[in-house]
C-alpha cells in the first residue's frame, strides 16, 4: 500500500478539502500512474453533492485522469515506466457478460467498476478518483496517451471526448453528413470539434447568439438560434444526426422535427425531470430518439488515437487544486470555456 494526497468531500454539504488515501501495491496486471492532471466533469458536482442519491463519503472525485506510469506489474505488457497514460470513467468490469464481450464495458451487465463513488468488482473495495496524486488500475482499463497532445488539455477527452465520439461513431458520421449539436459547453464543444474532423457539416444549436463566434472557431459551419421559433421552421428535416448535450429542461419534440427521414437524435445530457415525447415526430419520419453513455475501453483508445491524428484536445482552464470549490461554483454558473482541469502537481 502507498499513501496518496487528494482532495475529497466528507459530506454532501461539505467543501472539498485535503485528504489522504491508500492506494494498493500494484499487482501482476496493474499500472501505477502519477497523476499530472485531472479534468472536472459536471457529474463530479452531481455526485459530490449527492444529487443522484447514491453518494458515499469520503469521496475523491475525478474520472478524467492523465499522467505518467511510475510502476507496472510483472505481467503487464502494454505499458512501461515513463509512458504517458490515462484512466477514464471505468476501472474494471466483469469482462465475461455479452456487453463486455462486445467491448461495451460501460454497459457491463454485472455492473462496471467506476473510477470513484463505487467499488471494485469485489463489491467491497471503494474506488476513489483522480483528484489525487496517484492511481493504480488494471492494465486492461489504462489508456495510452500520445505525446503529440497537450497533456493537460487531453484529460477531458477521457469523459467529454469519448461521450461525444461514441455516438458519432455509432451512427457512422461521415463526410457530408449534417450534424446538429445542441448546447455549447464541455460536451458540446467536443462534439463540434470531433464531428467537423469527421467531415460533417456541423450546425451549433444554441439559445445564445453570443456563442456563434466560438462555435465557428471550434469548427461549426452554421449556427441556429433556438430561442427564435423561426429557426425550427428553417431547419425542419435538415439533420442526419443531432447530438443533444443539454441537461436543462427543453422540448425534445422541437428538435426531433429537425431530423431528416430516418435521422437520429442522441441524448447525452440528463435533465432533472422526465421530458414528454410525442409519438408523431418519431412515427412520421421513422426517426430515432436514443441515448449514449461514454464508451468502452477499445473505443476510448480509438478516440484518443483519432484526436492525436487530428490534433484535437479540449479547450481548458488550468487551475491549482486549491481552487476546486471555486471552480464548482463557476461551473454552476456556466462560467468556464469549456472545461476546468486541475493541476495535480499543486497538491
Amino acid at each position: 500500500m502507498s499513501l496518496a494526497k487528494a482532495y475529497a468531500a466528507a459530506a454532501a454539504t461539505a467543501p472539498l478539502a485535503p485528504f489522504q488515501l491508500e492506494r494498493r501495491t500494484p499487482g501482476p496486471h496493474d499500472v501505477q500512474i502519477e497523476i499530472a492532471y485531472c479534468g472536472i466533469c459536471h457529474s463530479d458536482i452531481h455526485q459530490v453533492r449527492n444529487e443522484w442519491g447514491n453518494s458515499t463519503y469520503p469521496m475523491v472525485p475525478g474520472h478524467e485522469i492523465v499522467g505518467k506510469v511510475t510502476a507496472v506489474g510483472a505481467q503487464v505488457k502494454g505499458f512501461k515506466v515513463g509512458d504517458l497514460a490515462g484512466v477514464g470513467c471505468l476501472v474494471d468490469s466483469c469482462r465475461t457478460c455479452p456487453s463486455c464481450q462486445r467491448q461495451l464495458e460501460q454497459f457491463c451487465e454485472k455492473g462496471a467498476a467506476f473510477s470513484y463513488n463505487g467499488t471494485e468488482m469485489d463489491r467491497k473495495t471503494v474506488t476513489q478518483g483522480g483528484y489525487s496524486s496517484s492511481i493504480v488500475t488494471d492494465e486492461a482499463f489504462v489508456l495510452k496517451i500520445s505525446p503529440k497532445l497537450d497533456l493537460a488539455a487531453t484529460a477531458p477527452l477521457l469523459c467529454a471526448g469519448i461521450t461525444t465520439y461514441s455516438p458519432l461513431r455509432h451512427w457512422k458520421t461521415k463526410q457530408g453528413d449534417r450534424v446538429g449539436v445542441v448546447g455549447l459547453g464541455g460536451l458540446g464543444h467536443m462534439a463540434v470539434k470531433l464531428a467537423a474532423a469527421m467531415g460533417a457539416e456541423v450546425t451549433m444549436l444554441s439559445t445564445s447568439k453570443s456563442k456563434e463566434a466560438d462555435a465557428r472557431r471550434l469548427g461549426a459551419q452554421n449556427f441556429g438560434l433556438t430561442s427564435d421559433p423561426a429557426t425550427f421552421k428553417k431547419l425542419a428535416g435538415h439533420f442526419d444526426l443531432i447530438i443533444d448535450t443539454i441537461s436543462a429542461p427543453h422540448d425534445y419534440n422541437q428538435y426531433l422535427g429537425l431530423l431528416r427521414v430516418e435521422g437520429a437524435m442522441v441524448l447525452l445530457g440528463v435533465p432533472p425531470e422526465p421530458t414528454p415525447v410525442s409519438a408523431f415526430p418519431l412515427i412520421m419520419g421513422r426517426r430515432t430518439l436514443s441515448g449514449s453513455l461514454i464508451g468502452g475501453i477499445r473505443e476510448t483508445q480509438e478516440m484518443l488515437d483519432f484526436c492525436a491524428q487530428h490534433g484535437i484536445v479540449s479547450d481548458i482552464e488550468l487551475i491549482p487544486v486549491q481552487q476546486v470549490n471555486e471552480a464548482y461554483e463557476r461551473m454552476m454558473k456556466n462560467d468556464v470555456r469549456y472545461r476546468f482541469v486541475l493541476d495535480m502537481k499543486t497538491l
